[in-house]
C-alpha cells in the first residue's frame, strides 16, 4: 500500500522557501490565526504532571522512567487541556513539543497554545505536522539566545510561523493513514526490542557466571559472606574499587550546542555516552570555539567511563570502554573515568561492572543518596566490592567472555540498526504525508476499521521504549 502512494495532481508555490511547493487546494495561515497563547496556573499542583519530549510529544510523566529535575511543588505550573499545543521553549529547535490528549500541568517555562475555535486544524494533524524536522528547522531559525545551546522560541516568534492547512477531510485521512502506519511500525520495533532484550539477558548470564566463577567448572569455591555475591573461587579476592584504581576523574559542565563536534572543534560527553556496556561517541554536544579545553579531561582510546548521573535510574552506573574515537571529546560532570592500576585487567573490570552484583550495589547507592535519586556518589562507587581473580586469569576470562558474546553483540547491533532505520523511515514518511509530498486519501479510505481501532489502542497504551539519554535532554 505504501509503495503505491503518489504525489497530489497539482501543486503551487507556498511563498516560503523552506516549505517549497504544496498541493494547490491547501492553505497557509500564520500560527496566530490558529492558536492563542494561554497561561492558566495550577493552584494545587495536584494535576497530572505531563512530560514534553522530541521523541514522544506530550505524555504523562508517570509513564516514563525519568526522575531528574522533579520540583518540590508543582503549584504555579501551567495548566493544559486536551487539544492544547505545548512547547518546551528551550528545546523547540529539536521539536520538543506536541498536542496533549490529557488534562495536566507542565513547567511554567513552557508555552501553552490553545486552538482557536473554527481555525480549521485538527489537533492530531497539528501534532504530526509541527514535530517534523522541517518545522523544527524553522523553530531554530526563529529562536533567539546567546548561543545554540540556549536558544528559546518565544510566543511572538512561534505565532508568526506559517502553518500548512489542508481541508479538514484531508487532515483526517492523513491522521487515519499514519495511525495505521505507526501502529504497524511500532509492532515491528517492539518485536525487535524483545529479541534484543532476550539476547541481552543471554549475554548477562554468560558475564555473571564468568566474573564470579570463571570458566573452570571444577574450581573449588569459598563463601564470601556477602549475600548478593555468594561463593567465588577459593583463590579469588574480594576487593573494594578504591584499591583497584589509581584515580577516578570527573569532568565539567560547560555550555554546549546540541550538535556534534566537527573538524577541530571539541565536544563534551552527554550522560548517555555509556549505555549498558557500550560507549557511544556520538552522545556528545559541541563546545563553543573559545572554550579552554583542559587536556586532563580529554577522552582517549582505552578509557573506562562510568555514568554518574542520568535521567533514568536504570542507566546510572552504566560502564563502557572507549574502543575507537573519531571526535575530540572531554568528560562531562555526569561521567566518571576510572584509571585502573597496572595489576588490574580493565576489560575484566568492565565486564564485572556490567553484571548483576554490580547493579545491586549501584541501586543501593542511588536509593540512599538523599535528594539525588539519579546520582551515583563517588564515595559509594569507591566502596563497591568486586570478586577479583589473579590478573593473568582475569585477562583470560575477559578474552573468553569476548569470544562467547561477540556473536550476540553483532546480532544486537544489527537489530538496533534495524530499529533506527525504521524510526528514520517513519520520520520521513510522516513528513512526506503531512507536508503534501504524498497523497494518502485513497489509501486511508480503504483501511480496515477493525485494525485501525486495535492499532490506536496499542499506540495509546504502550509507549515505545526510549533511549533515555536522549529523553532527558528535553525534560525540564
Amino acid at each position: 500500500m505504501i509503495a503505491g502512494l503518489k504525489p497530489y495532481v497539482d501543486y503551487k508555490d507556498s511563498g516560503q522557501d523552506w516549505l517549497g511547493s504544496v498541493p494547490t487546494h491547501w492553505s497557509l495561515f500564520r500560527a496566530k490565526r490558529l492558536f492563542r497563547e494561554v497561561d492558566e496556573r495550577s493552584k494545587t499542583g495536584k494535576e497530572e504532571l505531563l512530560s514534553v519530549s522530541h521523541l514522544t510529544g506530550v505524555t504523562p510523566r508517570r509513564l516514563k522512567n525519568v526522575t531528574m529535575f522533579m520540583a518540590e511543588s508543582n503549584v504555579g505550573h501551567k495548566l493544559c487541556r486536551p487539544g492544547d499545543l505545548v512547547i518546551n521553549t528551550l528545546w523547540a529547535w529539536m521539536a520538543a513539543l506536541g498536542v496533549t490528549r490529557d488534562i495536566g500541568i507542565v513547567s511554567p517555562a513552557y508555552g501553552v497554545y490553545r486552538p482557536i475555535e473554527g481555525g480549521g486544524i485538527l489537533p492530531a494533524y497539528a501534532d504530526l505536522l509541527l514535530r517534523t524536522p522541517l518545522y523544527a528547522a524553522e523553530y531554530q531559525r526563529r529562536s533567539t539566545g546567546v548561543n545554540s545551546s540556549r536558544l528559546r522560541l518565544y510566543p511572538e516568534q512561534f505565532l508568526r510561523i506559517p502553518i500548512l492547512i489542508p481541508p479538514l477531510a484531508d487532515q483526517a485521512f492523513m491522521v487515519r493513514f499514519l495511525v495505521w502506519v505507526n501502529g504497524r511500525l511500532d509492532r515491528t520495533i517492539r518485536a525487535k526490542r524483545r529479541v534484543i532484550a532476550l539476547l541481552t539477558e543471554q549475554k548477562q548470564v554468560i558475564i555473571q557466571r564468568a566474573v564470579t566463577r570463571g570458566f573452570d567448572p571444577g574450581v573449588e569455591l569459598k563463601a564470601t559472606g556477602i549475600l548478593w555475591l555468594g561463593d567465588i573461587p577459593s583463590h579469588w579476592e574480594v576487593r573494594r574499587l578504591r584499591t583497584l584504581v589509581r584515580r577516578i576523574d570527573q569532568g565539567v559542565s560547560p555550555l554546549a550546542a546540541g550538535f556534534l563536534a566537527e573538524g577541530d572543534s571539541w565536544g563534551v560527553l552527554k550522560s548517555g555516552c555509556v549505555n549498558r556496556g557500550v560507549f557511544r561517541e556520538t552522545e556528545h554536544k559541541r563546545l563553543a570555539p573559545d572554550f579552554d579545553v583542559d587536556p586532563a579531561l580529554a577522552v582517549a582510546i582505552g578509557d573506562v567511563l562510568i555514568s554518574r548521573a542520568c535521567g533514568s535510574p536504570s542507566l546510572v552506573g552504566s560502564v563502557g570502554r572507549v574502543r575507537s574515537l573519531r571526535y575530540k571529546l572531554i568528560l562531562s560532570d555526569k561521567t566518571f573515568r576510572a584509571a585502573f592500576r597496572e595489576n588490574v585487567d580493565a576489560d575484566f573490570m568492565v565486564y564485572a561492572m556490567n553484571c548483576r552484583y554490580y547493579r545491586h550495589q549501584v541501586e543501593q547507592a542511588i536509593s540512599g543518596a538523599e535528594g539525588m535519586a539519579n546520582n551515583l556518589p563517588l564515595s559509594s562507587l569507591k566502596d563497591f566490592r568486586f570478586a577479583l581473580p589473579p590478573v593473568s586469569e582475569a585477562n583470560e576470562i575477559a578474552r573468553r567472555i569476548g569470544d562467547e558474546t561477540s556473536a550476540i553483540d553483532r546480532r544486537i547491533e544489527r537489530l538496533e540498526a534495524e530499529v533506527q532505520l525504521l524510526r528514520e523511515y517513519r520520520t520521513r514518511l510522516i513528513a512526506d504525508v503531512v507536508t503534501g509530498s504524498l497523497d494518502v486519501r485513497e489509501a486511508a479510505a480503504n483501511l480496515p476499521h477493525e485494525e485501525l481501532a486495535e492499532l490506536a489502542i496499542e499506540s495509546a497504551d504502550d509507549l515505545d521504549e526510549l533511549d533515555t539519554a536522549d529523553e532527558e535532554a528535553t525534560e525540564a
